[in-house]
């Protein structure tokens, strides 16, 4: 009885966050059919009408999402990227090579993970204009690796942690350096668990607009969810339903990478005993 009231509790629970979350998707897909002609201004909650393709094109060319496109699409690649080999790298040297302070190199890197984002804007904005940085594409890769480390270092090291130490220690009788080491044998080992890395810093770039709005200022340098913020500010002249379309298309890259590699991110998480 016990068992299946919590079991219970558990599926309501579950149904309603699965509400919560399916109500605005909803009503976002549903207002970006309609054709901007069209909207009345009250928000529809069944479709009537078919414009979506042509609000995803107004909302392409006003908004100048193609350069946009390619900008995040650089940055959430080369951060995502760059993020997982560092901090696969980080995890080998505090769980398989002896060093000493483990812990202490673990909430040395960790910490980034607990501050806001927000205490970091004044002096990054500072010293970014101090040293040519800001308005950058450079500069943007740097930042989005730097605040993608933490949590991947976090993840990268419990998922070290279940690795079998008789590996590393046979390779290291057979006299293989710790270069050879991470390379050919860490590496594979973690694969998945660098690949759900990388899936997860890469929306986490993606989706960011504080950094893109805060550290550029030119359209050919500004990630797509600044150039969408951009074409909010014009709420008036395009409609919303031109907004949430672009909104429901700039979110579609996003959405095919996590369904693709769905199947390392969810065995990447897994605690093995």
């Amino acid at each position: 009885m016990t068992m299946s009231l919590g079991r219970v509790l558990r599926t309501g629970t579950v149904a309603v966050l699965a509400l919560l979350w399916l109500v605005p998707t909803w009503l976002l897909v549903v207002n970006a059919l309609v054709p901007a002609e069209s909207y009345s201004g009250s928000p529809h909650w069944l479709p009537t009408e078919f414009g979506l393709f042509d609000n995803m094109s107004q909302a392409w060319d006003r908004a100048n999402l193609g350069p946009a496109f390619g900008n995040s699409l650089l940055y959430s690649v080369v951060s995502a990227l760059a993020a997982a080999v560092l901090a696969a790298g980080a995890a080998f040297a505090t769980i398989i090579m002896p060093v000493k302070h483990r812990a202490l190199w673990f909430w040395v890197i960790y910490s980034g993970t607990l501050l806001p984002l927000q205490v970091f804007i004044r002096p990054l904005f500072l010293s970014y204009a101090e040293s040519s940085l800001y308005d950058t594409q450079f500069g943007l890769v740097l930042i989005y690796t730097a605040i993608a480390i933490p949590f991947a270092f976090f993840v990268m090291r419990n998922y070290a942690l279940t690795l079998p130490r008789e590996v590393v220690e046979a390779a290291r009788m057979d006299g293989a350096s710790w270069w050879r080491l991470f390379w050919q044998i860490h590496v594979p080992l973690t694969r998945s668990a660098m690949i759900a890395v990388f899936v997860f810093q890469f929306v986490a770039v993606w989706n960011d607009l504080m950094f893109g709005i805060t550290l550029t200022t030119s359209r050919n340098i500004r990630p797509v969810m600044a150039a969408l913020a951009d074409l909010q500010g014009n709420y008036s002249n395009v409609g919303p339903p031109v907004v949430l379309a672009g909104a429901l298309l700039v979110s579609l890259p996003t959405l095919v990478l996590f369904f693709s590699a769905q199947r390392f991110f969810v065995s990447s998480l897994r605690i093995h005993r």
